[in-house]
Order: structure tokens, then sequence, then C-alpha cells
């Protein structure tokens, strides 16, 4: 295949571009850093378009004479500064996204491959795990970003009730794994692990994936999804007791032991998030956060799995080569 994909420096992206390369495929790929690009994905024989997707034209003609775009960029924070951040939010993952497929189909793409999240699935009031047929509304959403996800998968809904261009959607659970070099949310906590920065854990229930599962899910649905279809990637329903636990094993360093009830967490990151905005800096969890974690709703990938026939990590194989990644580039929190 010859492919696009956006987001090449991304978490996602750079482990998606990797295994493109190591099947061979034809791959370019967007980075908004030449330099970012040339460190992580220098070694590889890949095309790299430096842009951003809020300027889309003037790199759009670069989807000519691909078969597949893979879309994993978006605008993503999880600990705001103060300031407007819907504005972005819905420009980029909603009227940007929606205007790059439309530039994929006048350029000849077959097949667009988009990433979404499961936070745009709702929680079932029955405790089971929830599939793709639980859709939120947007006023549902956790948090903007989930909103913002909620309207574009809307949107593109709508795209592809009027255009001829199969869109296949991916809805991964909260991404761990190598090349993690922002770092994500994700990153961030294994970071904080490792600099032993953690008080403790709260109750809490949260999906995670191999980011290197959902690369290949992707991929997966890229040769075989007829298109218009939705899949959640979702490997492990898990808390943060467990991942500490497994980070101990893997990282050789002593996870926290204290455990505290989720008011008492809910009132410290309040206080942390005010003292914050004064100061204009971000905080290391977000209530937006919280809520996700303390939702404790369970997301099932069973679909994924039959349909695209993936097998998923386990756990520990996820977090040992996420530490021993940042290890290896220097990143010990």
């Amino acid at each position: 295949m010859r492919v696009f994909v956006t987001g090449g420096t991304g978490l996602l992206g750079s482990n998606l571009v990797q295994l493109l390369v190591d099947n061979g495929h034809q791959v370019k790929t967007l980075s908004r850093s030449a330099k970012k690009a040339e460190t992580l994905l220098g070694g590889l024989n890949v095309e790299v378009i430096t842009g951003d997707m809020i300027d889309i034209e003037p790199w759009a003609h670069y989807l000519k004479d691909c078969d597949v775009l893979f879309h994993t960029a978006a605008y993503f924070r999880e600990t705001f500064r103060r300031g407007d951040h819907w504005t972005p939010l819905k420009k980029i993952n909603v009227t940007q996204t929606v205007r790059l497929f439309e530039y994929a189909e006048k350029y000849g793409v077959e097949k667009i491959v988009h990433t979404s999240t499961n936070a745009t699935v709702r929680k079932r009031e029955d405790g089971m795990p929830s599939d793709e047929s639980d859709r939120m509304n947007p006023d549902e959403a956790l948090n903007l970003y989930g909103k913002s996800k909620v309207i574009g998968d809307q949107e593109i809904d709508k795209f592809s009730q009027e255009h001829r261009t199969p869109v296949v959607t991916i809805l991964p659970a909260w991404m761990f794994g190598p090349g993690d070099s922002a770092p994500t949310g994700s990153g961030q906590l294994v970071l904080n692990f490792l600099a032993r920065k953690l008080p403790g854990s709260f109750p809490s229930g949260i999906d995670v994936v191999d980011a290197r599962d959902v690369a290949l899910a992707m991929i997966k649905a890229a040769e075989s999804s007829i298109g218009n279809e939705r899949y959640i990637i979702s490997g492990h329903y898990t808390n943060l007791e467990e991942l500490f636990i497994v980070l101990q094993k893997v990282s050789g360093i002593q996870g926290p032991s204290k455990k505290f009830p989720i008011p008492m967490v809910y009132l410290s990151t309040w206080i942390k998030e005010r003292i914050a905005a004064l100061q204009n800096k971000e905080t290391d969890l977000s209530l937006e956060e919280l809520r996700v974690m303390t939702e404790m709703k369970q997301t099932s990938g069973a679909k994924a799995i039959r349909d695209l026939q993936i097998t998923l990590r386990p756990l520990e194989d996820t977090m040992r080569d996420t530490v021993d990644w940042f290890r290896a580039n220097g990143m010990n929190g």
C-alpha cells in the first residue's frame, strides 16, 4: 500500500509508521516538526511532510497517489492551562478533520482509517462492557476533548453518507507504549512513577491498550474492512493499584502503597488546579482526567478481535517496553 499518516511523531502515529515500514508499505507522514521527525523516524524509509492540521491546503496535494489515509493527528490536552481550548479542539478535531477527508477524496485516496477514542462510548447502566453501539451525545462527554471527538464522529458519519470514500473509525482505549516522546498523559504517569512522584492510588477503573496493537488494528482495518465500521481497541480493564504493581515489577522501583478515598482526591485535585491556574501552569492530574478514571467504564474490544483478527499484548509486556523506551531515551521522570 501507498499510505499517508498524519501525526507521525505521536505515540500512535510513530508506532504505526514503524509497523507500516516493517510490512513493506510506502509511507508519507505529516509532522509539525522536521527535527522531531528526524529524531523519531530518521532511520526509516519514510517521506516526511512538514505541516499542521491547522493549515491543510499547503500539503494536501501529497495525498495524491496514496491508497490509504491513516489519520492519527488530533488536538489533545489533558491538563489545560488557562485560556480558550474549545476553539482549537473543535477546529482540528472536527472542522479540519472533515476538510482533510474531503481532500483525500479529491486526490483519489481509496480508504480512510480515522482515530477517534473510546471516550466517545457511553457507559452502560447495567455495568456490562459497552460496545460500538453505545454512542454518546456531545453533552454526555466528561471533558472537552471527548466532546470534540463525539462531534467529530457525528460529522464523519455525515461525510460517509454524502461521499463515496469509505471511512473506518478506530476507538482506542488509554494508550501506553514505547515512542511516547511528548509524553502523553499515560507516559507522564509512567515517568512520575519512575521518579517516585506519585503519592498513592485511589479507586479507579480504566481501559488500557498498547499503541502498537492499535497500529496493527488500523492496518488490518485498511486491508480488510469494507469501511464505515467502528472498532473499539481495548486490551485490559485495570486500575491504578494494578498498574503500580505491574510498573514496580518491570521497573524495579517500589511503588506507592497509600490509598486515598475519592472525595479527598477530588478536593486535592481541585485545589491544585486553582493554584496552577493562578500560576498559569499545568497539573499532573486534572479534574477532567479524574472524572474519566473514576467513572469506571469498561469497553469491549471483542468486535475488533473477531473481525480484524488481532491479538493484544499482555499488560506487563506493554509496561516493560514503555519503561525501557523511556530509560533508553534518557527520560526518567
